[in-house]
């Protein structure tokens, strides 16, 4: 018998960071993304963020590649923002993301700063946060971040 424990934080913005997520209607993408990925059984510890992207922890199964499973996730889920009308200023998702290996330890605390994306949000940009995240994760100072801009507005 085999055994892997492999939990990814997974971050993706919108294109151009807009803010097309639709804050009352964020639930029905998370509830899509969730319902996607279980059917592939893939374990979602937690899904959430702000208008501008997505924050996804899940433990992603060896069978399975990171990027086709990112790949999938932005493609069905933008095709279901395109034809949902809670979401009419959708356009697509932007072409990078971040993917961070999450050890058994910190699931928790990840999970929780997940959960917590609006507070955190109302002292820090998206910009900011990404760059914290990819330093926690030993990239250089200068790895661009996600998105089509770097600055915070």
């Amino acid at each position: 018998m085999s055994h892997a424990s492999l939990t990814y934080h997974i971050v993706f913005g919108t294109y151009r960071r807009q803010p097309v997520i639709v804050t009352e209607y964020e639930k029905e993408l998370y509830r899509f993304i969730y319902n996607l990925l279980i059917k592939r059984n893939i374990y979602v510890r937690r899904i959430g963020g702000m208008p501008d992207h997505i924050h996804i922890l899940c433990d992603i199964p060896p069978k399975y590649s990171v990027a086709e499973t990112i790949k999938v996730i932005k493609s069905e889920s933008s095709k279901f923002l395109g034809i949902n009308r809670h979401f009419p200023n959708w356009i697509r998702w932007a072409r990078r993301y971040g993917c961070f290996t999450v050890d058994a330890e910190l699931r928790e605390v990840r999970k929780m700063y997940i959960m917590n994306q609006k507070s955190h949000h109302s002292t820090i940009c998206f910009v900011d946060e990404y760059r914290s995240l990819l330093n926690q994760n030993g990239f250089p100072l200068d790895t661009p971040v996600l998105g089509d801009e770097n600055d915070c507005e």
